[in-house]
């Protein structure tokens, strides 16, 4: 949004007075001042409640005093520049713009090598779990740790939409959620939803909730069709039927037909183990999951499941038993663990660049696969002894790389459920299979469509074969070259893109990089921090 002209520049101002006449503002501009602080002051106080923040929490942000929030929020308070930039910057939105608002566009300056070392931060795919997890929940939950990304937002805004409090701590890095007794499902933000699939993950804690509701359809990255019909299958033993209609899905949820069940899930898919966990978490008796995803997301849900008084069993297996408590009632904290795809991002970033980099807090055990495949294409790098994450059970690493000669694997790359080579990371070896020497068949029969957005790594020059819309033949190695490049409609793939800027000589333009957002943060400030040369700007 444009925010309009700023008044006189004074930090400070004196509190509105209650003889100042209505058609002036409180420190004497004129009215059409007036209204434009007011509209101003309105855009302070709805990014700071989206946010979760208290008037104190952002003052302490600002470094001034929550009268003067007050002030600013009332539209008494007359803004410099300075004091506007301070508020995006402390709101961690762009609140105000000279112009009309546009995309954002990377201009990427490459060929450069990166140095010293990144820390990897906390998981997306387990922090969206977490908060649809935490309406199970009828006491308090803090989120420790919790990734700040786009897709984190829309859940958050479809939560408080439905009547849910959610604060950010003074820091704005971890998360209090309090679940009402009645939840306003009808008054659901419906553009929020339809823009995440996550919020299929809603089905399994709202059967609890209500006999009947509805909600938006499921949406997402642009991955070609997913049916839904594997969370169907899980969740029916508990009762739940649903129908798609007019854009949404319809819920209607009887009695389950016995206390003790036994589900076999005909996908081993993370959401849909998911979704059997939160419905089974407060039903009575004893569920038996099997061919269950054990992956990371997973197995974080089941670490805050057991804190909330849940009997869960079979952690890392593909069989879990969870033992439901109809009555949650706890006052919980809980540590997101660290993302194993951000960690594989940033190792693609340093072996593209053919770079000495370290990358700290790596969970090793969702990476495994990755790094004896690298391996085999002879890449050098070690581990440091193992450590606990923060969440008491995750093993993770620092894993130091260095510039390696790489040859295309023996075998084809292809994903497979945990403790496979990760699906989400198997787009990084097309950009790695580039910079080796040799043809590396790159196989992702998951999804229809991200081979495809694969292809569109030839504009910097890699050599990339469509063979179908599942396999790409890469061949290397690749002299990259500098070129302008829209972001595909894909998360991983958009970022491989933007990883092979970084090996290209000269300027590279990747536009549209919103999408990007949505699973990292402020990655490309990072990469900067390790010696990239990455320009934001807009049209």
């Amino acid at each position: 949004m444009t925010a309009p002209s700023p008044p006189t520049p004074t930090t400070e101002a004196p509190a509105p007075d209650a003889g100042t006449p209505a058609h002036e503002s409180s420190a004497g501009n004129p009215a059409h001042e007036s209204s434009a602080m007011h509209r101003v002051g309105k855009l302070v106080r709805d990014a700071r409640r989206h946010r979760g923040l208290t008037q104190q929490q952002l003052a302490e942000r600002l470094g001034t005093s929550q009268s003067a929030v007050a002030r600013i929020e009332q539209g008494g308070q007359n803004l410099t520049l300075e004091l506007l930039g301070r508020l995006s910057e402390a709101l961690e939105r762009e609140l105000f713009r000279v112009g009309p608002a546009g995309p954002t566009h990377l201009r990427v300056t490459g060929g450069v090598p990166l140095r010293g070392s990144v820390t990897v931060k906390s998981s997306k795919n387990a922090a969206v779990a977490l908060l649809c997890a935490a309406l199970l929940n009828r006491g308090r939950t803090t989120l420790r740790n919790v990734a700040r990304i786009v897709e984190v937002d829309r859940i958050l805004d479809v939560l408080r939409s439905i009547g849910v409090s959610a604060t950010w701590d003074g820091a704005g890095r971890d998360l209090t959620l309090v679940v009402p007794d009645s939840l306003d499902l009808a008054g659901i933000d419906a553009d929020a939803a339809r823009r995440t699939r996550s919020i299929i993950m809603f089905l399994g804690p709202l059967l609890h909730r209500a006999p009947v509701f509805d909600l938006p359809y499921a949406g997402g990255c642009d991955l070609g069709t997913r049916t839904v019909e594997p969370h169907m299958i899980a969740l029916r033993p508990f009762g739940l039927e649903v129908e798609a209609r007019g854009g949404r899905y319809s819920a209607r949820v009887t009695a389950p037909a016995t206390a003790d069940r036994t589900i076999v899930l005909t996908e081993r898919g993370d959401t849909v183990t998911e979704n059997a966990l939160l419905a089974a978490a407060r039903t009575d008796g004893t569920t038996t999951i099997r061919n269950a995803s054990s992956n990371y997301m997973v197995q974080d849900l089941c670490l805050y499941l057991q804190l909330l008084g849940v009997g869960v069993e079979g952690l890392g297996t593909t069989t879990l038993v969870v033992r439901g408590r109809p009555v949650i009632e706890a006052d919980v904290d809980y540590t997101i663990s660290e993302d194993p795809v951000e960690a594989m991002s940033l190792l693609t970033a340093g072996i593209v660049t053919d770079s000495e980099l370290t990358v700290c807090r790596a969970p090793i055990e969702f990476l495994e696969i990755e790094l004896a495949t690298l391996a085999e294409m002879g890449l050098r790098y070690t581990l440091s002894p193992e450590y606990r994450a923060d969440n008491g059970h995750t093993r993770l690493v620092d894993v130091t790389i260095s510039p390696s000669e790489l040859k295309a694997p023996i075998d084809k790359v292809h994903p497979m459920p945990f403790p496979g080579l990760n699906i989400d990371n198997l787009p990084f070896f097309a950009v790695i299979a580039a910079a080796a020497t040799g043809s590396t068949l790159i196989h992702d029969w998951v999804y229809d469509n991200r081979a495809i957005h694969l292809s569109d790594l030839t504009r910097l020059g890699a050599d990339v074969r469509l063979l179908d819309p599942h396999r790409v033949l890469v061949s290397g190695p690749t002299h990259w070259s500098s070129a302008e490049v829209v972001c595909p409609p894909a998360l991983r793939p958009a970022v491989c893109i933007l990883l092979a800027m970084l090996a290209a000589k000269g300027t590279s333009v990747l536009r549209n990089v919103d999408i990007i957002a949505r699973g990292y943060e402020q990655l490309y400030e990072r990469l900067v921090e390790m010696g990239a040369r990455i320009e934001v700007f807009h049209d």
